[in-house]
């Protein structure tokens, strides 16, 4: 069947208008977040990325009744070897939270973390690819988890315990499981008078000082950072960590 050369022009204008949604649902977010072209800006421009919240599960309350110390957990599943994973929010201040990678673990993380406002939660999880794998969950807040003062901040007596570290692990098979706190007062430098001080850097490592997952940890983590890991290792666990002020921390877990 031959086309008439007066409609190749409709034509040609039709298969576009056709193949735009589906251009258009790559970048599309899934969230509505007003602040998804700010993330974007920051973290993937020139970057190829996929929206997979079936395979990237963020977890987190609907709503953050305490905005200084809102529970978050990271799930990545069926994404094969996963190099790096980013956690970070679209509209707080300070929006990265945390920024791992990974040799010897899994892609799955617990944290704490302050809120702002309202705002998504996202996690961005790379594989060996080059591919960033976005999940993500929308938080309600009332705000100023950020802006507020340290509770340390108030005590005289929280330089006596900095880098304090508790936890524990919990065996499985090829693998454990390690949670921890580390005693640190995490302030962003957006209250009035007091400066930036936060834990910045966090090294796992096993009994052979070998490395199971590398961390960088921004100031909107919650005060007193408490992390859950799985690793594929079993046995002792050594924490190794820096602060913004040069302070270092070391500590150790017995299973």
């Amino acid at each position: 069947m031959r086309v008439s050369p007066h409609l190749l022009p409709l034509c040609l204008l039709l298969a576009a208008a056709l193949a735009a949604p589906a251009a258009a649902g790559v970048e599309e977010d899934p969230l509505g977040s007003p602040g998804w072209h700010l993330s974007k800006a920051r973290y993937f421009q020139g970057e190829t990325y996929v929206f997979a919240h079936d395979k990237v599960q963020v977890i987190a309350p609907d709503s953050a009744e305490d905005t200084f110390q809102v529970p978050g957990f990271v799930r990545v599943e069926g994404l094969g070897n996963v190099r790096r994973l980013m956690v970070f929010t679209d509209l707080n201040p300070i929006p990265k939270i945390l920024d791992m990678e990974i040799p010897r673990g899994a892609p799955n993380v617990g944290f704490r973390f302050k809120v702002e406002q309202a705002t998504a939660l996202r996690a961005a999880a790379q594989t060996e690819d080059g591919v960033w794998h976005l999940g993500g969950t929308w938080i309600d807040a009332a705000g100023g988890g950020c802006s507020a003062p340290s509770i340390a901040s108030a005590d005289p007596a929280w330089e006596s315990r900095l880098g304090e570290i508790r936890g524990r692990t919990w065996q499985r098979e090829g693998s454990q499981r390690v949670r921890f706190s580390l005693l640190h007062p995490m302030d962003t430098g957006l209250a009035p008078g007091i400066p930036e001080f936060y834990l910045e850097e966090l090294e796992v490592r096993d009994g052979n000082d070998q490395t199971l997952a590398r961390m960088e940890i921004h100031a909107s983590m919650s005060e007193n950072p408490h992390l859950t890991l799985d690793l594929e290792h079993r046995g002792t666990t050594r924490l190794v960590g820096r602060d913004n002020n040069g302070n270092r921390f070391e500590g150790t877990l017995q299973p």
